[in-house]
């Protein structure tokens, strides 16, 4: 038997493991007590990369439709047969008959990255979507227009601060998001014993808020409202700090005018002492900051809420400043190296073709994705890449997309499974698996809350016929641009002489940290970098070196927020939630992972329930607009009056899939009501949370 260091890819905290193998057999997944940053800590999910590796559902070979069955195929031939359909759809239809879809995995791989950008980036159609516009869009917009660059995301000095707020977040489950943390429940401990406090402002009572000295209970899709009711406290009481750093400071007080926590208190459900409480504990902290995460940005309001989340931090001084919200110091700086390919991001250059949803960062929101294959016209799309992504499950309104990729002219798949999206492709393409790739983060070390370093190489070689990501990225992109003679000839050039870790080496080289790939594997616990370090005005990307705080895009908004003070909230709205045994859409497959009671069930506060004639355990059927399903009730004083809650992921019902163990535990899809017309209008993301429901017993 031999032990391999490697890295857990299945979520943003990026843990160090220690697998254990024998032969071509995985015996055990430990974490590494010597990793420089988890020191130890995996979550249940990293033990699982051992059924994820031996799962026979997993495809090592590409599989081609014939007829309406499936059978494999050589590499050659599949790849062969992508290209020829895809070339002939743009020859036919132009560049924008061609989309892609990303899933979020595409960030945990040095492949995708770099080579999978490479390819996707330069299809040259304007039909480009990803999980973005389904999870951290109105953060990166924030990004953009505040600070100069989209990847400008500070994170929270989790490890220095003495007052952490959270809201529309469960870090304890999710392990950190846009806040690469391992062990984010023992980074939350150890700031209530230095004699720090832990505020959670969440629909539901978590598993953060139980570790949390306050809890307090917000209506659905009006985190905007409260933050921006904080801001005016804070101006009613002098207690905006000075930095001269910050740009608009008077347009955001005039913006603030009227949000007073009385105002506000209607519509966000937060007593209005307990609003100023909050903004007069942020102001006099030496170290605090506000953390927002997912359920912040897929709302109604996710464009200013992300916002304001800034605004206050910037207000109360804790922009840039150690236990606030920091910017962070990689090896690796994508900044400066999508600067020289001139990506520094963009919003609204153009417009999706039937809702009129605004681009952002060369992507169109995800929502539009299913009308954009339905309606007819010039820039339909006839052709999809999918990549790294289940959006069936994934993105709003499944049923309606399933529809719409029944109706594709062409599919192609880059997934390692025949899931409930795939099984629409033409040819699926699979890649290697997270232990057969050597593994560098190039992305999440852009908000990780410790400036770390680590190189792992693959635990196992990957086979003579498996593939990885990159590999079939290059394979296709030299078929695809056939046409274009010189640069598919580059193309095949650069993948045979630049492999991703040469790639890594070559940037490793170009930043500060006098790091390259020789001292990274000389150091297979990884490097410690440091702690934080205040990064501005260096580090902004803003004309003028200065925090742009009040920019018009979120001031023009600023009446659509102010008119929802007078609308009533409504009778029964949807949440999602994150489970720590659960990894989006496609870790079901894992026997230890979905093993014991039922997960997949509906809270509902006590209250709710007997005025619908529902009790624990019993099945209620759940409808929107876009469709309903039927699932067991869960009745729980953690839900809001008002709320109830279903989890991300799951509903593996569909026919045709190849997934033995998710399929004899369904679930239910939160996305089967989730609606693809609710979206924030400002910047195009899925409004999921606080979808409008109704909850009646089964069959009614």
């Amino acid at each position: 038997m031999s032990r391999h260091l490697h890295t857990c890819t299945l979520c943003e905290a990026t843990c160090g493991i220690a697998v254990t193998v024998d032969g071509d057999r995985v015996v055990e997944v430990r974490g590494d007590a010597d990793d420089v940053f988890s020191r130890g800590y995996i979550c249940p999910k990293a033990t699982a990369l051992a059924d994820l590796h031996h799962d026979p559902d997993r495809l090592r070979r590409p599989l081609v439709r014939d007829g309406r069955g499936w059978r494999e195929a050589g590499w050659a031939e599949a790849l062969d047969l992508a290209g020829e359909r895809l070339r002939a759809i743009r020859r036919a239809h132009g560049n924008d008959a061609i989309g892609v879809y990303q899933g979020n995995p595409s960030v945990h791989n040095l492949g995708l990255v770099t080579y999978g950008q490479l390819l996707f980036r330069n299809l040259g159609t304007r039909n480009l979507y990803s999980a973005t516009s389904v999870d951290q869009l109105p953060h990166m917009l924030a990004a953009l227009l505040m600070f100069g660059h989209q990847l400008l995301m500070p994170v929270p000095d989790i490890d220095r601060c003495d007052l952490f707020v959270c809201l529309g977040g469960n870090p304890a489950v999710s392990n950190g998001s846009i806040m690469t943390a391992p062990n984010v429940r023992a980074r939350l401990r150890a700031i209530r014993r230095r004699g720090g406090r832990v505020v959670v402002i969440d629909p539901r009572r978590t598993e953060t808020a139980a570790l949390a000295d306050e809890h307090l209970f917000i209506r659905p899709g009006t985190d905007a409202l409260l933050l921006m009711s904080m801001v005016n406290v804070l101006f009613a009481e002098g207690l905006v700090a000075d930095r001269p750093l910050l740009r608009g400071v008077d347009a955001v007080r005039t913006a603030s005018a009227g949000f007073t926590p009385e105002a506000t208190a209607g519509a966000t459900g937060v007593e209005p002492g307990q609003v100023r409480a909050l903004a007069r504990a942020l102001a006099t902290a030496e170290r605090a900051v506000v953390y927002g995460r997912v359920g912040v940005c897929t709302q109604e309001f996710g464009g200013l809420a992300a916002w304001l989340l800034v605004v206050v931090n910037a207000l109360t001084g804790h922009l840039d400043t150690p236990g606030g919200s920091m910017f962070t110091s990689p090896a690796i700086d994508p900044l400066g190296l999508l600067a020289r390919f001139g990506h520094g991001g963009g919003f609204g250059r153009y417009r999706s073709r039937v809702s009129d949803l605004p681009e952002f960062g060369g992507e169109l929101p995800v929502a539009a994705l299913a009308e954009e294959i339905e309606t007819p016209g010039r820039r339909q799309i006839r052709a999809l890449i999918t990549s790294a992504g289940n959006p069936v499950l994934s993105t709003p309104n499944g049923p309606r997309l399933e529809r719409a990729l029944s109706k594709l002219d062409c599919m192609i798949s880059i997934d390692p499974y025949l899931n409930e999206t795939t099984r629409y492709a033409d040819v699926i393409l699979p890649p290697t698996g997270p232990l057969e790739r050597p593994h560098y983060e190039i992305a999440l070390a852009m908000y990780s809350v410790r400036n770390v370093a680590k190189f792992a190489p693959a635990v196992f070689d990957r086979g003579a016929d498996q593939r990885h990501d990159w590999e079939i990225c290059v394979e296709l992109a030299s078929r695809l641009f056939r046409l274009a003679g010189l640069f598919g000839g580059l193309v095949g050039l650069l993948g045979r002489r630049l492999p991703p870790q040469r790639l890594l080496d070559l940037a490793l080289r170009a930043g500060r940290s006098g790091l390259t790939m020789r001292k990274l594997r000389a150091a297979p616990h990884g490097v410690d970098l440091g702690p934080l370090q205040p990064r501005l005005p260096g580090r902004l990307r803003t004309p003028d070196r200065r925090v742009d705080l009040a920019p018009a895009t979120f001031l023009d908004d600023v009446p659509r927020l102010r008119a929802r003070l007078d609308r009533p909230p409504g009778d029964l709205v949807l949440i999602g939630r994150r489970q720590l045994r659960s990894n989006n859409s496609w870790m079901h497959n894992s026997e230890r992972l979905v093993k014991g009671k039922p997960r997949c069930t509906l809270l509902v506060h006590p209250d709710d329930a007997a005025a619908r004639g529902r009790s624990d355990g019993q099945v209620g059927t759940v409808t929107t607009r876009a469709g309903s399903v039927d699932l067991p009730v869960e009745l729980t004083d953690s839900i809001m009056r008002g709320v109830v809650s279903l989890p991300h992921g799951w509903g593996h019902h569909r026919p045709g899939v190849r997934l033995t163990i998710a399929t004899a535990h369904p679930g239910a899809s939160l996305n089967d009501l989730t609606d693809e017309q609710r979206v924030d209008p400002l910047t195009g993301t899925s409004a999921l949370s606080g979808v409008p429901v109704t909850l009646a017993p089964a069959g009614r």
